[in-house]
Order: C-alpha cells, then structure tokens, then sequence
C-alpha cells in the first residue's frame, strides 16, 4: 500500500540563492566565432533584463524533485481505479523504444526516405486499429479523443453537406450516461444536443430515442460499453433507427478496453469510431502523455457518381504503400477531407507506444486484457455485494464491463456521509480515489475501474478499505469528515480550490495574483 512522503516542500522559485548556479555555460571558443561570425540578436527580440529563474545547484534541484515524487502517486506505486479513464500500465518496453532518439529526433520535414522504418510502424498501425475495430480506414492525426471526437463530428457535418442536407440536419443525439466531451464536441461541431435517458436495465431508452429521430437528427454519439460499465444490448436497432433518417453512428472508444478482441464496433452498425490510444493502448495519460485519437471509419458512400466515401473525409495525412517503388509514404488528404487539425502528420510518440503494446501481446494478448479487465470488475462488485448503504443502480443483475458505478446515495441519506468522504477516506489509506459524481444520472456516484493491470490482492484490500469506511461511517458518522489525515496535504475547501484567487497555474501566474489581491486592484 503506497504511504504518501509528507515535506513542507516550497516551490523551486523558494529555493536556492541568487549567484548560485547548477551548470556553467561555456564561452564560445575562437575557432567557432571565426566560423559563424558575430552573433547578432535583434533589438526586438533582445532581453532587456535578465530572464527569472531559480539560482540552484544540481543537488539542490535533484533533492527537490525526488521530494515532489515521493509526494506523488500513480499507477506504478498502485491501482488507480478512475473509472472512465481506464488507467492502465504503461509498460516500459513501449517507453524504451518510444524514446529512441532515432524517433524522437525525427524532424517532420525530412525526406520519407529517411524514414521508412516509421512509416512502416505508422502504416501497420491504421490497419490494425481499423482491424480492431471492425472498420475500413484509420486516420492517426488527431492530438487526442476529444480531438477524435471533434474528427468525427466534422466528418458527419461533412458527410451531410455532401449529400446536401446539411441544412435540415440540426442535432446529434447523446444519452444521458455520455462522456462529457460528447456534447460539447457536438456543440463546438455546429450542433444542438438531444439527450436520451436510459432505462432501468442501463440500455438506452428506446421508445425515448424513437420519439425524438426526425430527418433533423445528424448522428448519435455513443460508448459502448456505456459509462455504466454495460454493454448495449439494443445496439444495432439503434443503428438501424439512427440510418433510417440518414444519420451517422459514432462510437467514443474511451471504453473499448471493456470489449477490445471479443466485439468491434463496425460490426455493430456505427459509421466513425475514435480510439484513445492512452486508454486502450498503454500510452501515459496526462504529464506522460501527449496523447493520440485516431478516427476511423467505414467505407460508406456518400456520392456514388463521384466515388465519395467517409474515407475521403478523414482527417490529415494516411500512410501508404507504394507497391512498385516498394516505399511508405505519406498521402495528403482527400479534397473531400475535413482538412488538418493540426500541425504535420500526428502525435507519433504515443502511437508508438501503442504499437508496441499491440504487437508485445497479439490477438491472443488483446482479448486477454478485455478478459482480465471484466473479470476484476465483476470480481469487485461481488465482494462489495450487500454492503449496507451501497448499491449498483441500472441493471442490477447484468455483468459490468471494464467498469462498475456504484451509489453511495443510501448511506448519505442514512448518515450524511458522501462519496466524497468515501474517496477521502480511501486516500487516508495510501489508496487512490475513483471518480466520483460521474456519470450525473448516478447520485453519489464512484466509478470504479481497476483494468487487467491489478492484482486480485489489491482489489481486495481496495473493496476491505471500503468496507471498512462504511462501518466507520455507520458506528461514527463524524469521523470520515476528519480525513484524510495520512496525506501530504489535508482536506482542501473544493469550492475555494477553484476559485480565481487562488488557482494559479504558474509561477508568474502567481506572482500577478498576489500581487493584485495584496494591493486590493480589481481582476
């Protein structure tokens, strides 16, 4: 169990002493500057006083950030059961070869012929993950899902203006267990938001979503296995209601770990799918990241007499095989493409981690994973099975995927005690948090999701921890307020953390904040 180290740790900006120094830059030698000449730096871009930065030795900046880490936690010192976010290891083979400096160092402007082992990897990557699921072509341009995200709903834009519908076609159709990004990519894509309820069993409402398909209904947006952790049962009745009006299907991969070798999206009926490369994949989230969203697609026609399909609409460059020069190279989107949506080709780095970690494992390998992974979360939910105060709302009979929801709502209203104090006294025991309050149709919500990564031992200790909260709570409902006690940093006011006086992203950021609150001036 991970014990969180407690340092009255300053910032670095706190640290050291003016005149000290960690690295001497060495003049330029003689013959250099006969070489190169006088450097002259431009009047505009000249500083005109020296740059702020911390004065430290090398030992004193070592020792600081060996405290920060020691303060910290993530998935190598234990679980980390953030529902949603399929928190995974990241295994250390992907690491090495992602930071090779023969692919770190890659300039995306050098000649492709310098760079046929790259594209080799980049090119086997589309096919696989179109393979996986279930469709045609794969783009690897976008930066990340909710870039994906935002992919795909240009595509269906596109799809609609090329079919000349565009003006009849107003809204895309959400449920109401959606990922937050789904609606607000559908926004940011132009359109209105319909959501649809589920029904008690977890599975969309179908009589709710027949109820509200017209020929203004662009697409729906969906994840499957939903945020609830349950695989839609009705699914390809809602294709078929959602192509009757001509709309597209779009599938969120956030939860394709839940899935991944036993289904395939394209074989459900959805027309555009992105995958979360971090997720599914291995790649960091976060600081480790950046991330990656492929999107993919089916070959569906949108023009027969033009020869238009979805393919055409994807987004950036696709890597090609030029079978007569026997050279990979990179194609330029289709003047049917929704364009770049950003810079040159994509964010390669994590997509080599999940090449990698597709070919370490194989087929056999990825539908392990989706085994491992349902099995710890049915395995969690059944030793948690009966404890006072918690329940599983939606389907309660049915088996979870890659995730369980669990309610808290019983014990609050018995106790006062929230999921919150349930997330807090877990970090009191060197465990880490789920995700709490999510997905919103779910009151006192804390989604779970272990992945296959974890042991059977600490889902154990994970589900006893919780257990034993709720005995606390019931015994003595004042304690969980207290925690936690064993951390870092104590309880913080949630509501004042977010506050504009006092989130501050940077240094300077900080110094300005303080600056401004201290003298009384307006923001």
């Amino acid at each position: 169990m991970f014990r969180q180290a407690k340092w009255s740790e300053p910032l670095i900006f706190e640290l050291g002493n003016n005149g000290r120094e960690g690295f001497l830059v060495p003049e330029l030698e003689k013959e250099i500057l006969d070489t190169v000449g006088e450097i002259h730096i431009p009047e505009k871009i000249r500083r005109t006083k020296e740059p702020e930065l911390p004065m430290l030795s090398e030992v004193e900046v070592i020792r600081h950030y060996t405290r920060l880490t020691e303060m910290s936690y993530g998935v190598d010192n234990g679980p980390v059961p953030l529902g949603s976010c399929t928190m995974k290891y990241n295994p250390r083979i992907a690491w090495e070869i992602a930071s090779d400096p023969r692919i770190t160092e890659i300039h995306p402007l050098q000649d492709i012929r310098t760079i046929q082992g790259l594209l080799e990897m980049l090119y086997e990557l589309q096919k696989w993950l179109a393979n996986i699921t279930g469709m045609d072509y794969c783009s690897l341009h976008p930066a990340a899902g909710a870039h994906g995200e935002l992919a795909g709903i240009l595509m269906i834009r596109k799809y609609h203006e090329l079919r000349g519908n565009s003006e009849k076609k107003k809204y895309i159709i959400i449920p109401d267990s959606a990922h937050g990004t789904n609606p607000a990519s559908a926004a940011m894509g132009g359109y209105s938001v319909i959501e649809v309820p589920s029904s008690k069993d977890g599975n969309i409402d179908i009589d709710a979503l027949r109820s509200v398909v017209d020929e203004s209904v662009a697409g729906l947006m969906i994840t499957n296995p939903s945020t609830l952790g349950l695989f839609e049962e009705n699914i390809v009745e809602i294709a078929n209601i959602i192509h009757e009006v001509d709309g597209l299907l779009y599938y969120d991969g956030a939860n394709l770990n839940g899935i991944m070798g036993y289904a395939r999206p394209g074989d459900m009926g959805f027309d555009i799918a992105h995958i979360n490369i971090h997720k599914t994949f291995g790649a960091p989230h976060g600081g480790g990241g950046p991330g990656a969203g492929p999107v993919c697609v089916k070959d569906k026609m949108i023009d027969e007499d033009k020869g238009i399909s979805l393919k055409d609409l994807l987004p950036g460059y696709l890597v090609e095989y030029d079978e007569e020069k026997q050279m990979y190279y990179l194609k330029k989107p289709s003047e049917y493409s929704i364009g770049a949506l950003k810079a040159f080709f994509g964010n390669t780095l994590p997509l080599i981690w999940g090449y990698v970690y597709i070919l370490m494992l194989g087929a056999k390998g990825l539908r392990m994973v989706t085994e491992h992974a349902v099995l710890n979360t049915n395995y969690f939910n059944k030793l948690i099975e009966n404890t006072q105060g918690l329940e599983l709302p939606y389907g309660k009979d049915r088996p979870r995927k890659h995730e369980t929801v669990i309610s808290a709502e019983k014990l609050y209203q018995d106790t006062g005690v929230s999921a919150e104090d349930i997330a807090k006294g877990l970090l009191d025991a060197g465990f880490y948090a789920p995700t709490i309050y999510f997905p919103l149709i779910v009151k006192e919500a804390l989604m779970i999701e272990f992945t296959e990564s974890e042991t059977l031992e600490n889902i154990e200790k994970y589900a006893e921890r919780i257990k034993d909260i709720v005995k606390t709570t019931y015994s003595n409902p004042d304690e969980p307020k207290k925690w936690p006690r064993n951390t870092a940093v104590g309880r913080i006011d949630i509501v004042k953390a977010n506050h504009p006086k006092y989130v501050a992203p940077t240094w300077r950021v900080y110094l300005k904040k303080l600056k401004r609150y201290s003298t009384g001036e307006k923001q």
